[in-house]
């Protein structure tokens, strides 16, 4: 098969996808984890339930995906802020600041315990979370030789306190507030003395 006609079918696919990762997140936020069915689905995706069967083999499949591609977007603006010009402690302050409104944005987001135990139980999950330890311990570790930060104590510790630390932004009821908490870990960096 000639190239444009692989990439359009490619693209084809991959809409067809995003769409049904879009229609089943709506479809679960109005009916409950138990209250989709595939043929909802499809219905809502436009598509038949033969040809979403070819894509997913259940609505577990479908949200898995779902998350998993909402975890690499996080992923990848993290990775942009931190690839942006300014300082090592600049930079880890956006990407402090951006890490808490991101776990405040997704705690309001009240996903029931049904939902998020299916969601994190994937491996997409363990490794999005290699990287994201790889990601805060990579900048804590440069803005620590820049004498930015701390040096007493290795970056790897710093990265694991700074993730847990923000985990918190999850409860809380605002942006205000995770750019608050972002504030009192950062304090936490302070090179002592």
């Amino acid at each position: 098969m000639p190239k444009l006609w692989n990439d359009t079918i490619e693209a084809h696919r991959e809409a067809v996808r995003d769409a049904t990762l879009d229609a089943t997140a709506e479809l679960v936020a109005e009916h409950g984890l138990t209250g989709v069915k595939m043929s909802q689905i499809a219905a809502k995706t436009g598509i038949g339930r033969a040809t979403l069967y070819k894509y997913f083999p259940d609505v577990e499949a479908i949200l898995s995906a779902w998350h998993e591609r909402h975890i690499r977007a996080h992923l990848a603006r993290l990775t942009e802020i931190r690839d942006q010009d300014g300082t090592a402690r600049e930079r880890l302050e956006k990407v402090l600041n951006a890490y808490a409104v991101i776990q405040c944005e997704r705690g309001r987001q009240h996903h029931g315990t049904e939902l998020a135990a299916l969601l994190h139980r994937g491996e997409h999950v363990a490794q999005a979370q290699h990287h994201l330890h790889a990601l805060f311990r990579d900048l804590l570790a440069e803005a620590a030789k820049s004498g930015d930060i701390r040096n007493d104590v290795a970056a790897d510790e710093l990265a694991t306190y700074c993730l847990h630390a923000l985990t918190a932004a999850g409860t809380l009821p605002s942006r205000a507030a995770a750019h608050r908490l972002a504030t009192v870990t950062s304090a936490g960096l302070r090179r002592p003395g």
